[in-house]
């Protein structure tokens, strides 16, 4: 039988690239918020503290560090966040919660090469490659970005990759390539989420999609949730009250008849939101298993066809999206930072495959 100490619930994700499976709470700031650690109060439980509380109860945590928690608003008692002045009373539910799922087993640090863009004290900006998982989850333990982040920063006694108030601010699909700011302290983050929250970043992907537009831009707005016929797939509701509101502008870059170039800008960032959106409107990007993009959905029946697009699916193995650019304000400096990426050759090649094609045909 569990005791108090060791009871908790493990929140992981059923998919590597459902990078964000159903949280357990929202932050006052928006927040989705992980369970990590529950404790329930017994019945002749007298008044106390709640960092005195949880500091016997917790092994290697010092009563600082809960203080510090429960500023960051990760305390939560009966569904509520507290203060670390709250006393706590008899049967009270008393929940630790973090901005990510807890991690199964112990982070790793791994040799893993990085594509560093920009580093200095407090933030970290990495070009990520497709097929990187971003954070550890069910059946992918190992090679992750943050396994790599955790050998990365193994010299600096300052950042701890299991604490929840440094490392990733957004994330990125598994087979998605591109930009992604790291926060080496925890000013930083909070800095940093807030951007995001407010939606003042500034993030720009490129992909390729199905079909042609009739329109040279436009906005897709629709909450997005999961799918209730497909766990593993996000899907857009009409009913506000079920999803969470978000927003993508796009621009047509260039259009081949068959598939077309778009650039999205994301003014929110919600679970696979560019794959979900364009699938939504009629588009979905090219080679996406997910939401049915890696089917000829647009062409002719020749054969020559096919092969052609089969062997495109072969240049460029997952779905064509790359986050191009990131742009935010440095939490010290409070300077307007903007980092731009190449196209990955995947990418690249394969636009040039269909630009040929279109003139040829």
């Amino acid at each position: 039988m569990k005791t108090e100490e060791q009871e908790y619930k493990i929140v992981t994700a059923e998919d590597p690239e459902m990078l964000e499976p159903q949280a357990d709470f929202t932050g006052e700031d928006g927040r989705d918020l992980f369970e990590h650690f529950r404790f329930v109060a017994d019945k002749g439980q007298a008044l106390l503290r709640i960092d005195k509380f949880l500091v016997a109860r917790m092994e290697k945590t010092s009563r600082n560090r809960i203080q510090q928690a429960a500023e960051a608003g990760c305390i939560i008692v009966n569904g509520k966040p507290v203060k670390s002045s709250y006393k706590v009373k008899p049967l009270d539910v008393v929940s630790i919660v973090m901005d990510r799922p807890r991690y199964e087993f112990e982070i790793l640090a791994e040799d893993i090469p990085l594509n560093i863009v920009y580093e200095d004290a407090d933030v970290l900006v990495v070009n990520k490659p497709a097929g990187m998982v971003v954070h550890p989850g069910h059946g992918n333990y190992t090679g992750t970005l943050v396994n790599a982040l955790a050998w990365h920063f193994k010299d600096n006694p300052d950042y701890d990759v299991n604490d929840p108030r440094m490392g990733l601010v957004h994330r990125i699909d598994k087979d998605t390539s591109g930009l992604l700011v790291i926060a080496k302290t925890p000013e930083a983050k909070t800095h940093l989420g807030k951007q995001f929250f407010n939606k003042t970043t500034k993030r720009q992907y490129v992909a390729m999609v199905w079909g042609d537009f009739e329109e040279p831009a436009g906005t897709i707005t629709g909450n997005i949730a999961r799918d209730p016929k497909d766990k593993l797939r996000m899907a857009v509701f009409s009913n506000p009250e079920v999803g969470k509101h978000a927003v993508t502008h796009y621009k047509v870059m260039e259009s081949f008849g068959y598939v077309t170039v778009v650039q999205c800008i994301l003014e929110t960032g919600r679970t696979h939101q560019i794959r979900v959106h364009m699938r939504h409107k009629g588009h979905p990007l090219f080679n996406d298993a997910r939401y049915g993009g890696d089917r000829i959905l647009k062409g002719t029946t020749f054969a020559k066809y096919r092969r052609f697009v089969e062997n495109c699916f072969e240049t460029c193995s997952r779905q064509a999206l790359h986050a191009k650019t990131l742009g935010f304000v440095h939490p010290r400096t409070g300077k307007q930072m903007d980092f731009d990426s190449e196209i990955p050759a995947d990418m690249t090649a394969l636009i040039e495959k269909w630009r040929a094609y279109r003139k040829e045909n």
